[in-house]
């Protein structure tokens, strides 16, 4: 039901980036061998996380007081 409401959606994409993020920095290996096809979103999630952490960041921060205060 994530699809339906946008706020949602972004909420999960975050977690998933943060996730996969924090994936790759304990077991880099686990997912470096997937880089194409459909387990590639995954690698390619960690990738944003990495590169992009600063703004992934303060997007989980807004996302959290959103959530926290505005519903």
């Amino acid at each position: 039901s994530a699809i339906f409401n946008f706020q949602s959606l972004l909420t999960v994409i975050l977690l998933l980036i943060c996730t996969c993020a924090y994936i790759r920095s304990l077991a880099p290996s686990l997912l470096d061998k997937n880089k194409t096809g459909l387990l590639g979103i995954f690698w390619k999630c960690a990738r944003i996380g990495e590169r992009k952490s600063p703004y992934v960041a303060v997007c989980c921060v807004v996302m959290a007081f959103s959530i926290l205060f505005a519903q």
